[in-house]
């Protein structure tokens, strides 16, 4: 057997181990993300993708990253689940519509207030109740809305994920660093709860029964401040891409929004 033949063999025994070694990651992550998914969603096709992902990343992984392999892979999987769902979309047009229409009635009332859009305001110009606003808000939870990769398209859905840096050209680069910059902007002007909670279900991966056990709320409070939450950055979002981002909303103003 040639040098080259026996590095090819050894190459591919590591990353067998590593996929062995990292299957639970994949059950972990799927089970998070059903999380904030309707039942309709089969968390076995969320693992399928993900075991693909993972496949992935155990052949293109090498030791020269800065990242760990568990990190490396986490983001690989998360995006072949997210991937997925991007192809079977089951949300309905009507969903991506509702959302669309209250985030930009958020965004109108920041502009005018320099303010968090309330509840109730939102509500009266949307001409809807309180039931049917929670339900909204539910939605927006569980839907595809905002994503670093790429455009929304006509009926408002994408993925709160981010690309992979390596595969952008300079010019992308900048754009995405620049989306990205803005996206941590616009959560660090969220109100203090809906911070809480877009931190702990995305950076500490607590699913919505763990997170309401912190905040001392039921479950499906957690998830109606989860989908404020979604619906604000969608608000302030897209206002970045038209120019109008956090800073220049509290320039129009005059006023300094409240934290």
């Amino acid at each position: 057997m040639s040098v080259a033949s026996e590095y090819l063999q050894l190459q591919k025994q590591s990353a067998d181990e590593l996929v062995r070694q990292h299957a639970p990651l994949v059950r972990r992550i799927a089970y998070h993300l059903m999380g904030r998914l309707p039942p309709s969603v089969d968390v076995s096709d969320l693992i399928q993708a993900g075991m693909i992902g993972l496949l992935e990343a155990a052949r293109n992984f090498t030791t020269g990253r800065n990242a760990s392999f568990e990190t490396f892979a986490g983001i690989r999987i998360r995006g072949a689940m997210l991937d997925e769902l991007r192809r079977t979309d089951w949300t309905p047009r009507s969903v991506h519509r509702k959302v669309r229409e209250m985030a930009e009635v958020v965004r109108q009332i920041e502009i005018e207030t320099g303010a968090d859009a309330e509840d109730a305001e939102v509500m009266r110009r949307l001409g809807i109740g309180a039931e049917e606003y929670h339900q909204v808000l539910a939605d927006a939870a569980s839907a595809r809305l905002l994503s670093l990769s790429a455009p929304d398209d006509a009926d408002g859905g994408a993925a709160f994920d981010v690309a992979d840096g390596d595969s952008l050209g300079p010019a992308d680069s900048v754009e995405h660093e620049g989306m990205r910059e803005a996206l941590v902007e616009a959560i660090g002007s969220l109100p203090e709860r809906e911070q809480l909670v877009m931190s702990l279900y995305y950076e500490e991966e607590l699913n919505l029964k763990e997170i309401g056990a912190v905040l001392g709320v039921t479950e499906s409070r957690v998830c109606q401040i989860h989908g404020q939450a979604i619906v604000r950055l969608r608000a302030r979002m897209t206002g970045w891409t038209e120019g109008q981002g956090i800073g220049n909303r509290e320039s129009k103003t005059g006023k300094s929004k409240p934290r």
